[in-house]
This record gives C-alpha cells, sequence and structure tokens, in this order.
C-alpha cells in the first residue's frame, strides 16, 4: 500500500491495545513461576522448562497463522484466539503438578501468536513510508508484560496467586470486546497465490530470512527471556524480595517496551539497518560486562599480596540491563522495517516466520539459562549465552554487508564494460 488508510490510527489504537492484554497472559507465568517454583521445589532447569511453556506454544502458532492470515482476515482470527485463552486461565487454581503447570501453560501461550496477526492486520492499514513507525508503536504492547508485574501482585495478596488466572480471564472479556467492536474493517486483502520463493514456505530457501530471524531471535528473544529470567534473577544474585525483584524488571519491562515506537522512525528516516547494526554494538558492549561472574584475585607483589574483587553491583547491573532494554527496544521495531522492505506484500507467511524464531528465543534462551547455572554454578552463565548468540548475529551482518557491497561493485563494473579490452 502506498498511502495511509484514514482509518489506519484508530487500526493501530485498538490492534496495540489488544496485543497488550494478549502479551500480558503470555508472560503472566514470569510473575507465578517463583510461587510455583517455591511450591514445587522446582531445579533451575526445570523453572526453565515452566517459564517457556506459554513461550513455545505461541511461537509455534505464529506460523500457521501467518499463512492463515493472507487467506481469512486477521482481524476473524485474532478475535477467535482470544476466546480460547480463557478456558486454561479458569483453571489454574485446580492444577497442582508441575506438568499440569506446563500443559497449562502451552494451552494459554496461544496468546503470543497475537503478535503475527497483528502486524498482519496493522500492515495492510499504512503507507510504505510510515510502516516502520506504524509496527513501532504497534510493538509498544510489548509493555502489557508490565500489567502482569504490577497486577498480580496485588491480585495474588488479595485472592491468592492461585486465582489471578479466573480473574485475568474475567478481565479479558472487555479486551475482547473492545477489539471486535473497535477495530475497523476494509483494508484486508488477501494474498494472491503465486509460485516459487513467493509460496508455500518456498521462502525459507532464502538467506535474508534466515538473517531476519536470527537478528529477531535475539532483539525479540532475548528480551522475552529477560522478562521470565530477571526476577529469580534479582532475588538469588542480589537478594531482593520478590516486590523488589518485580519492581527492577518492570522497570526493564517498561523502557524497553515504550522506545520501540522510537525505533520504527529511527528506521524509516535513517535506515533500518544502520539501527540494527548500532544496536548490537551497545548490547555487545553490555554484555561483555553483565558476562564477568564475581572473581578474586590475587595479585602476589614483591611485599605483599593485591586482593582484588570485581563484581557488577546492583546499581551497574541495572544500568546495562537498563541500556540493553533500549536497544532491544530499537532494533525490535527496525528488525521488522527491514523485513517489510524486503518484502512488503508476506508480511503474513514471512513475517509468522521470523516472528516465530524470535519467540523460540523466549522459550530456548531461559533454557539454555537455567542449563548454564545449573552446569557451571554461576548465574551470570546467562549473560554469556546471550553474547555468544549476538557474536553470531554480528558476523552474519558483516558478511551480508561485505557481499552486497561486493554485488554492487561488480554490477558497477559490469555496467562500466569493465571487462571489455
Amino acid at each position: 500500500m502506498d498511502s495511509t488508510h484514514r482509518l489506519a490510527w484508530r487500526a493501530l489504537l485498538v490492534a496495540t491495545l489488544a496485543f497488550a492484554a494478549n502479551f500480558s497472559i503470555w508472560t503472566i507465568y514470569a510473575v507465578l513461576a517463583i510461587d510455583i517454583q517455591a511450591k514445587l521445589s522446582l531445579s533451575a532447569l526445570e523453572l526453565g522448562v515452566l517459564l517457556s511453556s506459554p513461550i513455545v506454544s505461541g511461537a509455534v502458532l505464529r506460523v500457521p497463522l501467518g499463512i492463515l492470515s493472507e487467506r481469512i482476515s486477521p482481524r476473524r482470527l485474532w478475535i477467535a484466539l482470544m476466546w480460547l485463552q480463557l478456558p486454561p486461565l479458569a483453571i489454574l487454581p485446580w492444577i497442582d503438578s508441575f506438568w499440569g503447570f506446563v500443559w497449562v501453560g502451552l494451552w494459554f501461550g496461544i496468546s503470543g501468536a497475537s503478535f503475527t496477526l497483528g502486524v498482519r492486520y496493522v500492515t495492510d492499514w499504512f503507507g510504505s513510508a510510515q510502516q516502520g513507525f506504524a509496527l513501532g508503536v504497534f510493538g509498544v504492547g510489548n509493555a502489557g508484560a508490565a500489567i502482569s508485574f504490577i497486577i498480580i501482585p496485588l491480585l495474588a495478596a488479595q485472592f491468592g496467586w492461585q486465582w489471578t488466572g479466573p480473574l485475568y480471564a474475567i478481565a479479558m472479556l472487555p479486551a475482547i470486546l473492545l477489539f471486535t467492536l473497535g477495530a475497523p474493517k476494509g483494508a484486508y486483502q488477501p494474498t494472491a497465490k503465486t509460485k516459487g520463493v513467493n509460496n508455500g514456505f518456498g521462502f525459507l530457501k532464502q538467506n535474508t530470512v534466515w538473517r531476519y530471524s536470527l537478528y529477531y531471535y535475539f532483539v525479540f528473544g532475548s528480551f522475552l527471556a529477560l522478562i521470565l529470567w530477571l526476577p529469580q534473577y534479582y532475588m538469588q544474585v542480589y537478594n531482593l524480595d520478590i516486590n523488589e525483584a518485580m519492581g527492577f524488571t518492570l522497570f526493564f519491562v517498561i523502557t524497553s517496551s515504550m522506545v520501540r515506537a522510537l525505533g520504527g522512525w529511527f528506521a524509516d528516516r535513517y535506515g533500518a539497518r544502520a539501527v540494527n547494526w548500532s544496536v548490537f554494538w551497545v548490547c555487545l558492549v553490555c554484555l561483555f560486562f553483565l558476562s564477568y561472574p564475581p572473581t578474586t584475585m590475587t595479585i602476589h607483589g614483591l611485599e605483599q599480596d593485591v586482593h582484588l574483587r570485581v563484581e557488577v553491583n546492583i546499581w551497574l547491573f541495572t544500568l546495562l540491563i537498563f541500556v540493553i532494554g533500549l536497544a532491544q527496544g530499537l532494533g525490535r521495531a527496525s528488525v521488522l522495517r527491514s523485513l517489510y522492505d524486503h518484502y512488503p506484500s508476506d508480511m503474513g507467511r514471512i513475517g509468522g516466520w521470523v516472528a516465530f524464531v524470535g519467540a523460540l528465543g523466549g522459550c530456548t534462551l531461559p533454557l539454555a539459562f537455567g542449563l548454564i547455572q545449573d552446569l557451571l554454578g554461576i548465574a551470570s552463565g546467562a549473560f554469556m549465552v546471550l553474547y555468544a548468540v549476538l557474536a553470531l548475529c554480528m558476523i552474519l551482518m558483516f558478511l551480508a554487508i561485505r557481499k552486497e557491497r561486493y554485488q554492487k561493485a561488480l554490477q558497477q563494473a559490469l555496467s562500466n564494460d569493465f571487462y571489455e579490452s
């Protein structure tokens, strides 16, 4: 679409609010998992499995729903998806086993697939010049996780943490009604059937799709993983109580989510690649310091030993996490803008795939965090994992930029008859 529809801003507002409501459900275990872990005496790896259960179902469903949204109105699919989230929330008080919580988490985790439907819905309303900003504003719905961090402790104090599920189900009813009545119709056009890489899963043959999938795995997947992991990290490493840990995590969630609209604007104005590259460098520096475990060194001098202790205190840690959150917020919007630049007519299928891979970070990274912590006994091992993922992203981006420059130089040489005698 070259021009923005007159109802575009209304569609964007309603979609963003609906996405925030869905995202709050998708991340509800980030808060409840601490109580569940205490009740069931879970190990770090079991905690990672529990935290990952809603994320994995939301991630997997992004691909088929992205494909369906090319043939069926994403608005209709989204309404149906929201109704399906209510039953598992309602039965949460009667679950009393680890695997019971995992299966229920898989069920209400379908709320995470709302992102793909929202991207497909929003892009239909806006012209190409405003796609980055529109997708950035829509992504502010990530702040829906803040709802969980604010509301759940209040509900738990009043009714007990087990009853937050049914109360969330009741609160979801107005959100469903708002989207059903408030989301405008009219801009959606089914994608025409084509052949080759533009049909089915042919796009998986393109290296560009895999690169952007990996980029989104870091900027969104690690953001999601940190939402789930930070509360217990603050409690374990810095001996905070649950309310203090939730407060610090809430700060990370809100700031990272709200800056996403700015990231879309930067991508529209300065180019998505420039934003992505800057984001990666900032995160790389911060993760280097976060990866360093508390260390005591003894330097043997000529007359006496010098003892040094190196560690990241809570305030430096929070500052570094804050900077990473801001960078990730900018990056989530710019990666989607890059994707739209390459595949403007396939944001359902290809956008769904990239969102799927990104969301996989939210379920695989907590597992990796728990596993490396159990193996090494080092809490900062989680940031070592993120550092390795980011290093791979940057290597691939560097190689892609170099290849593109080489091809451009080659084309210019051919156009100037460089090889003619």
